[in-house]
């Protein structure tokens, strides 16, 4: 081919000719198909976008071979940093529950707390919300302590009835005020 032809030849048409040979590296280098194809696909990817790279008249093929042997050398040394994780156990760390889910618990314990008579909730603000003891609830409230005591239990009791908990399970939620009104405080 005469120079002046070859420089009017887009190189891009080439690169399709050398697929068959890129793969069959590539299997060799990788050893899996899948991550065979993948680095072929990379390597044609990073070929076309820099094309103009390329020197005409050089050999297409060792150019291509180069990105590709490149390209799974930086790909075995990504892998090589990364911690395995085939059965998830890490990935589990990481979780983060979903924001709308405490949105969800709490406006479920607004409804159950608004049922709840009013010597209840105002036993369990004082004493779980606000953090009082029950002698200084029970001042607040110019009753006996063990009426404070009984009516904050039976809020609790009516509370973990209509939000379906069982015997001792906490909810789970981030606001501390309302972990005060649905979970006991250390007696005292």
């Amino acid at each position: 081919m005469n120079r002046e032809i070859r420089d009017k030849v887009d190189p891009r048409d080439e690169i399709v000719d050398h697929l068959p040979a890129l793969r069959a590296f590539a299997m060799s280098l990788a050893r899996n198909s899948a991550t065979a194809d993948d680095i072929v696909q990379d390597t044609i990817v990073k070929a076309w976008s820099n094309i103009d790279k390329f020197e005409p008249g050089t050999n297409m093929r060792a150019w291509l071979f180069t990105i590709l042997r490149n390209t799974y050398y930086s790909l075995h040394r990504k892998r090589g940093r990364e911690v395995a994780d085939g059965d998830g156990e890490y990935a589990a760390q990481l979780s983060e529950k979903p924001e709308h889910d405490g949105r969800l618990a709490m406006n479920d314990f607004r409804v159950a707390f608004a049922k709840l008579p009013d010597e209840q909730r105002e036993a369990l603000l004082l004493v779980g919300a606000s953090g009082f003891s029950y002698e200084e609830a029970a001042d607040m409230c110019g009753c006996a302590v063990g009426t404070i005591k009984s009516r904050a239990n039976r809020g609790r009791k009516r509370l973990a009835e209509l939000l379906h908990l069982e015997e001792g399970e906490r909810m789970d939620m981030t606001d501390a005020a309302t972990l005060g009104v649905v979970n006991a405080p250390p007696s005292g």
